[in-house]
């Protein structure tokens, strides 16, 4: 009788953890043919290669990932549109990806009670009064920004205000950290001398730079994408600007050495992940995962936000039914968890979805992106949000 009773229960793992069986169903957003694919497709493989990495390991519990990707070419009606069909699959969970999109979903998932982590760090997004089911791994846009300008601030040795400029698409991606760079900067003492548009598409941005270069920035604030990034440094380098750039986030990146070239050099990205080649356990994992070929800040980001995705979903599971709501409460409990060295340690609170106050400085050459600080700032309830 006791041979038979473990006979059943090997088999009712087996059962559990295979194929087609038991799935736990994700849907995936992404960008893979649209105006920022250039950065949608390294993030998309990382979120992809997590839950590839997870079901090689067991899944989640002993259930397998599945995961439902739609490229929605970074349009909101597709997004809409594909986030519609994912709820009717019964996905219990979401990975976003832009700002735009994931700003017109916020009260559909908050409706259905589906937890969606996201790339959009909009401040707004991390405050559960606006965004209850809404995370993401990475310090948000403003606290990016506010972490740069304190740290030049701390190290400016001039008897003068730092003059700081600001370039940006007119998009609410690029919108999103204006309020808190012009307000923060007020509180440190800059003088904020220009402020101008470039899109994402744009392919010269020569008139701007020129005004700009006229009122003599020591630093100028970017907010746009690789891309039109590129074509600001290479501009900039060629009417001769003195001025160092702040690039954001989502526009530094290793392909933006190769675009930029020599223009790229001593200018200065924000990151909110290592980069390739760290020594932190993660990246064996990633090695593995693609044939020790080198990934994108990006890749890593995506792979981290489903590996602290799937914590939350694993937590969930064993407390009980899995619901969104389980997975929303089961993430707000995440303290200091670490996503293998890929990021600073994450942690949600009920009343505060913001997962780290910590933003990685790198200086910028052509072939290398050179850690220059770990700028933390402190959880101002003040910032929630904002």
């Amino acid at each position: 009788m006791r041979r038979k009773l473990f006979t059943l229960a090997a088999a009712l793992v087996l059962f559990a953890a295979s194929p087609g069986l038991a799935q736990i169903k994700i849907g995936v957003l992404s960008d893979l043919s649209g105006p920022t694919s250039d950065v949608g497709r390294p993030y998309a493989d990382g979120v992809r290669h997590c839950v590839e990495y997870l079901n090689k390991h067991g899944g989640i519990g002993g259930q397998r990932i599945e995961m439902l990707q739609v490229d929605y070419a970074y349009n909101v009606q597709q997004a809409i549109a594909a986030y519609n069909r994912f709820k009717g699959q019964g996905i219990v969970a979401l990975q976003g990806w832009g700002t735009a999109d994931t700003e017109a979903l916020v009260r559909f998932v908050a409706r259905d009670e589906i937890p969606t982590y996201s790339a959009s760090y909009s401040a707004h997004l991390a405050d559960p009064k606006v965004a209850p089911f809404n995370f993401f791994i990475a310090a948000d846009y403003s606290t990016q920004a506010r972490a740069a300008l304190q740290y030049f601030h701390d190290n400016w040795t001039e008897d003068r205000p730092i003059r700081l400029g600001l370039l940006y698409p007119n998009h609410p991606y690029g919108l999103a950290p204006i309020p808190a760079i012009k307000a923060f900067a007020q509180e440190l003492g800059y003088e904020l001398v220009a402020e101008d548009n470039v899109g994402l598409g744009d392919m010269d941005a020569t008139s701007q730079l020129l005004r700009m270069q006229r009122q003599r920035p020591d630093y100028v604030w970017v907010g746009g994408t690789i891309s039109s990034t590129a074509v600001i440094l290479k501009d900039a380098q060629k009417v001769g600007m003195q001025a160092k750039f702040i690039t954001n986030i989502w526009g530094s990146d290793e392909q933006l050495l190769q675009l930029a070239g020599s223009a790229v050099n001593g200018h200065y990205g924000l990151q909110t992940s290592v980069v390739f080649g760290t020594d932190v356990p993660g990246m064996e994992v990633i090695k593995e995962m693609t044939g020790g070929r080198p990934q994108m800040t990006h890749y890593i980001r995506g792979f981290a936000s489903m590996y602290v995705m799937a914590e939350a979903i694993r937590i969930a599971a064993e407390k009980g039914p899995l619901t969104g709501r389980a997975i929303r409460d089961a993430s707000r409990a995440l303290r200091d968890f670490d996503p293998m060295g890929l990021t600073p340690p994450i942690s949600f609170f009920e009343d505060d979805h913001r997962p780290n106050m910590v933003v990685y400085i790198y200086q910028l050459f052509e072939d290398r992106m050179e850690m220059l600080a770990e700028q933390e700032l402190e959880r101002r309830p003040e910032w929630l949000g904002q």
